[in-house]
């Protein structure tokens, strides 16, 4: 199988701690419009738009409960910020239609919703102040880091548990590791396993604050704790390895030859269509005419040849608690586009098998044009990679800026042609196709 098993880590039972709703003291589990809900309590959100500057403004008198440093904040447990939450698809029919798709599964882009609405919450309330309502954090997604899928189909009918914790803390940053589960047969099953990194900033989102440290409590919370902090020097690592910074290895820069020799078109004719001596003569010794003649190799498309692009207007209805677009919105509308993009290239339905190291680079405002890019980078076999660019159009300046990079793994019901880059730079560059190549040879490391 294409899927590995989710590595569902099983904190200790005390974790096993919910939200309760209702006053009867009766422990009921929230559903994600309850994490909405109290997630607009924590900040003092606005829920019209028209009031958005006034909330704003309330916001900026918090200033004074920010910490001056991390010491003066008191230490949390990972069970302190465990949360479960339930997505009733089973038992309440009247919400499955917005997470219905045509091929009568859920939609994964609304399960990414889902993830960042939560993810956020989990860190609230690793950082709650006792006392206090309202937080004066502005606590954003900066990173997915990944999300890996055991279950190729997520069922519409049936009832979805979502469960995570803080599991490693920087100064100013919070790693979060959820997990989701459906049931079937009284018994909840994994589905995928996400990890989300999250900055804390004042409450005007403009510089960095302290959060609370993590204090693990166990072995097994130990383990999970050196796992947080393994995964940040990882991806300073890969960070420092990009494509952008450095050239490509010896190898890499071999398979770009090959492709590259693989793609030349050697044939050259004379007049009539007939090749002639001297014709050939002449070749030998201007070779460099041979660069811009290329072949396409059987079973392959051009990477200029596998792409789709969309445009999003991102009104106010798609605005998250700071009156930004909701990252969440911006993942789904990006893994659509790129669910579309391998249905093309591929010419079968598509499953998603892994989402990984999605950067949110600069905020998007209410009113932005948001224009998408999805391009096929790598194929292997049944194995479809593809990158979607976000960036946003100022109209009133003309220019351009990218928001988000985002990578998607997915697995087709047949095997696939092979995309071939035709250039080593310009806009379809063989860089692109490297860059995919190795997001997904890091997919496969975790499968």
């Amino acid at each position: 199988s294409a899927y590995r098993l989710c590595t569902m880590r099983k904190l200790p039972s005390v974790l096993a701690r919910t939200l309760t709703s209702g006053t009867s003291g009766s422990s009921v589990l929230p559903d994600m419009s309850e994490v909405r809900s109290r997630l607009r309590d924590i900040v003092g959100a606005s829920t019209n738009w028209r009031d958005h500057v006034q909330a704003m403004q309330e916001r900026k008198a918090l200033h004074t409960l920010l910490a001056k440093r991390q010491e003066d904040l008191p230490p949390r447990r990972m069970k302190d910020s465990y949360l479960e939450v339930i997505l009733p698809l089973g038992s309440q029919p009247e919400i499955r239609e917005k997470y219905l798709n045509v091929h009568n599964s859920v939609r994964f882009g609304r399960i990414l919703e889902d993830l960042d609405s939560l993810g956020v919450l989990i860190c609230y309330t690793h950082t709650k102040q006792e006392m206090q309502p309202r937080s004066p954090l502005s606590i954003v997604t900066a990173l997915v880091d990944k999300i890996n899928l055991c279950k190729k189909i997520i069922y519409p009918d049936c009832d979805i548990k979502f469960t995570g914790n803080v599991s490693w803390v920087g100064r100013t940053s919070m790693e979060v590791k959820m997990h989701m589960l459906q049931l079937h047969d009284g018994d909840y099953s994994p589905v995928l396993d996400a990890t989300f990194v999250m900055v804390a900033r004042d409450p005007e989102n403009k510089r960095p604050a302290f959060v609370n440290p993590l204090v693990p409590e166990t072995p097994e919370e130990e383990e999970i704790f050196r796992q947080g902090e393994s995964n940040k020097l990882k991806r300073i690592d890969f960070s420092t390895a990009s494509l952008l910074k450095m050239a490509p290895t010896a190898e890499e820069r071999n398979i770009v030859h090959d492709i590259f020799l693989n793609t030349l078109d050697t044939r050259q004719e004379g007049e009539g269509g007939r090749r002639t001596e001297g014709y050939k003569v002449y070749c030998l010794f201007q070779r460099t005419v041979s660069f811009r003649s290329r072949k396409l190799p059987p079973n392959s498309v051009w990477m200029e040849d596998a792409k789709l692009k969309g445009l999003q207007i991102c009104h106010p209805q798609e605005r998250n608690i700071f009156n930004r677009i909701f990252g969440g919105f911006l993942m789904r509308k990006a893994f659509e586009l790129g669910w579309a993009t391998a249905c093309s290239y591929g010419g079968s339905r598509p499953f998603i098998v892994s989402v990984d190291d999605i950067m949110f680079q600069r905020p998007v405002e209410v009113g932005s044009l948001l224009l998408l890019s999805g391009q096929v980078c790598y194929t292997e076999k049944n194995y479809i990679q593809v990158r979607v660019h976000s960036e946003v159009y100022d109209a009133d300046t003309r220019e351009h800026q990218t928001t988000n990079i985002f990578h998607f793994t997915f697995i087709s019901e047949n095997e696939v042609p092979r995309v071939v880059p035709k250039t080593y730079g310009g806009k379809y560059p063989s860089m692109l196709y490297l860059d995919g190549k190795r997001h997904f040879a890091a997919t496969m490391k975790e499968i």
